[in-house]
């Protein structure tokens, strides 16, 4: 048993919100009786459901999960609309339905995110605290080793968030930079960002490079490709995917 709005959705009917419209407006029925209450479940598998009119059980049965891997390029909202009318990630993955991102990378930051379809795994991979997600970061300037090693013990931001232990490997820097290698295992919003400000050392460039085991070798930059089972496992289970 489902909510209605959720199977709506799932159908690709129209966005969960949207389906909450539908339903509220009496355009939908289980089993010829139309519904007008939130939170109302069905089953597919036995109940008929239809959206003005329309029967969508057929179009529950035929949607296949998808799991797409984007290398994602500056300048693209990770989101699935965006009121300003920004680029959005969504944009750059066609012929696989709807899909949204599982959690996010900010505007101006490149690299590995993965879209879906799938709301459960979703839930499960952004709630996880077992997957490493590992970062190339330049900063503006040269921080010192004791300023490093504060990140990496954790550190109060300015939001009142305090960040947990990172990793963070010291890269070869250039006369007016450093480089950093970030490994997080959780997802506070532009976490690296307010970071790196909190010692006085702004980012110039961010890049996801990997996530758990699943690294961006041979996926340029606005390339996507799917997801092997075991790598969608390996995201599930916090294991490493077969070679």
């Amino acid at each position: 048993m489902e909510r209605l709005q959720k199977l709506i959705a799932q159908a690709g009917v129209a966005s969960r919100r949207a389906a909450e419209e539908l339903i509220k407006a009496g355009d939908v029925t289980v089993n010829g009786e139309v519904v007008t209450e939130l939170g109302t479940k069905a089953d597919p598998e036995k109940d008929h459901i239809k959206v003005r009119g329309k029967l969508i059980n057929n179009l529950l049965k035929a949607r296949e999960n998808a799991y797409i891997l984007l290398n994602k390029p500056k300048g693209y909202l990770s989101s699935v609309s965006d009121p300003e009318g920004r680029p959005l990630v969504t944009d750059l993955v066609k012929g696989h339905g709807k899909l949204h991102p599982v959690g996010r990378l900010d505007f101006n930051t490149e690299g590995l995110i993965i879209l879906t379809n799938d709301g459960e795994f979703t839930n499960k991979v952004a709630a996880s605290k077992k997957i490493p997600k590992v970062y190339s970061v330049k900063v503006k300037g040269l921080p010192t080793e004791v300023a490093i090693r504060k990140l990496s013990r954790g550190v109060r931001l300015e939001d009142g968030f305090r960040t947990a232990p990172a990793e963070i490997k010291t890269l070869k820097p250039t006369d007016k930079n450093g480089w950093y290698e970030v490994t997080l295992f959780e997802g506070h919003n532009q976490q690296i960002r307010k970071m790196f400000d909190s010692i006085g050392h702004s980012v110039v460039k961010l890049r996801r490079m990997r996530i758990g085991e699943i690294t961006d070798r041979g996926l340029a930059v606005g390339r996507s490709r799917k997801l092997t089972a075991d790598e969608v496992r390996s995201l599930i289970t916090g294991g490493k995917p077969k070679r």
